[in-house]
């Protein structure tokens, strides 16, 4: 029997180089335009590379977070007393300031504690799949997840050494002649419900899974094998088959060995379908916001399946033997379906995948 969570998503906001709020991500991304340009936050005249998805006018991290979970819950009509009755989890970057800036984050907005979340890539979905499982057994009645990370000079130094930036400042996913991934800033914030307990209709959020490869600190399994195991276990706990799936947000980076991968593991979870599932990856627009990535990519999947038009895939330049996929490009495209998965992957082998319906 499939395992239905009945957890809606009833209130969601965003900000990133596309603009802010939920309508300016929506937008942008179906304009298609990247919003890569020279850094100018920290100097980088001694990197090879120059160019990253930044707001042009950002506050500190606390603000911002306090911010977007204001706004996600005035969306979702959560109000004071209801807050307090629900559980925030947060996915930021590691390090010391981790613990007060949950703290903070928490009485700032009202919220009785703060659960974070630092495993890299993955860790707003981590903790999305977290907060739809609690509300899933019956624990919480309600979510609100957070996430943030904006473009500072030493994860860009780590990842312009590891030669992993793209050298011509674009992103291309899946695309022949693609040279990396560039960094963007995002910070979001949605709001997860019990279905029947919401004051607002919303997405429904029908399944997730997660597993890991362990192959290799940094690069991925070329078999996909974590990944796939990930996208199954999300059919299955949605109850959906392959070819019911409308759209495929993708992790896609735009790295070489990354993309293979993740066209691998959608051949061997897909079967078929994987062959005429349209896919594209937002990251080409918006850049990647490490640990808020996974938290942007599922608003903006969710908003463009709303809408009934899914993004393309930027920056392309030819097909890639290595990922024979349906890949959205040129103009954005009619969902076939009402569902869509959006897909993330960390270093260390770590995947996640959401599966969500347009409600």
């Amino acid at each position: 029997m499939a395992d239905r969570s009945g957890v809606q998503l009833t209130g969601v906001h965003a900000s990133s180089a596309l603009g802010r709020g939920a309508e300016a991500q929506l937008a942008g991304v179906l304009a298609g335009i990247p919003t890569f340009r020279p850094v100018r936050r920290f100097d980088t005249s001694s990197r090879r590379v120059d160019a990253a998805a930044t707001l042009p006018e950002v506050g500190d991290l606390a603000d911002e977070l306090a911010e977007a979970v204001e706004a996600a819950c005035r969306a979702a009509a959560l109000d004071a007393g209801r807050r307090a009755e629900s559980v925030l989890l947060l996915a930021v970057h590691g390090g010391a300031r981790v613990p007060a800036l949950g703290a903070g984050l928490a009485a700032a907005t009202g919220f009785p504690g703060v659960r974070t979340y630092t495993t890299a890539c993955v860790s707003a979905t981590s903790a999305v799949a977290d907060a739809a499982a609690l509300i899933g057994r019956g624990d919480v009645e309600r979510a609100v997840v957070a996430a943030g990370y904006l473009v500072e000079p030493d994860q860009y130094a780590l990842f312009d050494v590891g030669r992993a930036l793209a050298t011509d400042a674009a992103v291309r996913p899946f695309s022949t002649g693609r040279t990396g991934l560039l960094l963007g800033d995002a910070v979001a914030a949605v709001v997860l419900e019990r279905a029947g307990r919401a004051r607002r209709p919303g997405a429904d959020l029908l399944g997730w899974g997660r597993a890991g490869d362990a192959f290799h600190p940094c690069q991925p399994d070329p078999t996909g094998r974590g990944l796939a195991r990930a996208v199954t276990a999300a059919l299955r706990r949605a109850g959906l088959a392959p070819d019911e799936v409308g759209y495929l947000n993708a992790n896609a980076t735009g790295t070489g060995y990354s993309d293979a991968a993740e066209a691998a593991a959608l051949r061997a979870a897909l079967g078929p379908a994987a062959a005429r599932t349209p896919v594209s990856s937002t990251k080409a627009l918006h850049g990647h916001a490490l640990e808020a990535s996974g938290l942007l990519e599922l608003v903006v999947t969710v908003l463009a399946l709303q809408h009934g038009d899914l993004p393309v895939n930027a920056g392309w330049l030819g097909a890639d033997p290595d990922c024979p996929l349906d890949v959205i490009r040129d103009t954005p495209r009619k969902p076939a379906t009402r569902y869509a998965l959006t897909l993330n992957s960390a270093f260390g082998g770590a995947n996640t995948a959401l599966l969500v319906g347009a409600g």
